[in-house]
């Protein structure tokens, strides 16, 4: 059954509360058991890749905030889209990675999609090479 914008923007509304509140069990309830989650990256970084199971969520947040040094990142919300069960989070990220003191900005695009009250997919479109660069130790 086709998931209403209401409905939609509802759920698009907690994940962002959530995430900013770094409540990543409470992001991790918002999904189905079974997702199509992608952040594209380096395989360098632990956090990139696929996930498939709704309890693969929280771990993602647990691994990657401790690279950002707390109370330096930043994010931009500039609109969210929604379509029936798309929803678009289109914004700006900064963080200042802790191993290098290095900051990075990138443009990023989150593409949620819902059903049934349940976010079934989260791909994230960001600046990888500006991730990756902000990673690299100075040589």
């Amino acid at each position: 059954m086709p998931t209403d914008s209401q409905t939609s923007r509802s759920v698009a509304d907690q994940f962002v509360q959530r995430l900013g509140g770094q409540d990543q069990d409470g992001i991790q309830e918002l999904f189905a058991a079974d997702i199509d989650w992608y952040v594209p990256g380096s395989d360098s970084l632990p956090w990139t890749g696929r996930r498939i199971r709704r309890e693969e969520v929280a771990p993602y947040f647990t691994t990657m905030w401790p690279h950002f040094v707390a109370g330096k990142s930043k994010v931009a919300l500039d609109r969210i889209v929604v379509d029936g069960g798309d929803v678009i989070l289109l914004g700006v990220f900064t963080h200042t990675v802790a191993a290098t003191g290095k900051e990075f900005t990138t443009p990023s695009a989150m593409h949620l999609v819902v059903e049934d009250g349940e976010i079934v997919r989260m791909h994230l479109y960001e600046d990888t090479l500006s991730v990756a660069e902000a990673f690299k130790a100075d040589s």
